[in-house]
């Protein structure tokens, strides 16, 4: 019964769960310019929490589990500069609650 309860709260947060394309960027950097933007400097700051600039110019914040997996999707991928990736989640508030990252 449980686990019932379990696939139907995963398939119905999946069912609202929205995309966004736009570039992996700390907030200490978010203003800077994105194309020389590196992913060692990502790295470096992402104690300052990290989230994704969209095509418009506007920030939007991820959540610490949207931060971890932002990290690892980095650190996966062999991309230096241009890091633009597609991210699924929800927004809540002001923050992006991620549900996965991929770099593109």
């Amino acid at each position: 019964m449980k686990k019932i309860f379990a696939v139907a709260a995963l398939m119905s947060s999946a069912m609202f769960a929205e995309s966004w394309t736009g570039t992996i960027v700390d907030t200490s950097c978010k203003t800077k310019d994105l194309a020389s933007h590196t992913k060692q400097c990502v790295m470096g700051c992402a104690k300052s929490g990290l989230g994704i600039v969209l095509s418009d110019g506007k920030f939007v914040k991820f959540d610490e589990e949207g931060n971890v997996k932002a990290l690892a999707a980095l650190k996966a991928s062999s991309k230096d500069k241009d890091l633009k990736a597609k991210v699924t989640g929800k927004v809540e508030g002001d923050v992006l609650k991620v549900a996965t990252v991929e770099m593109m």
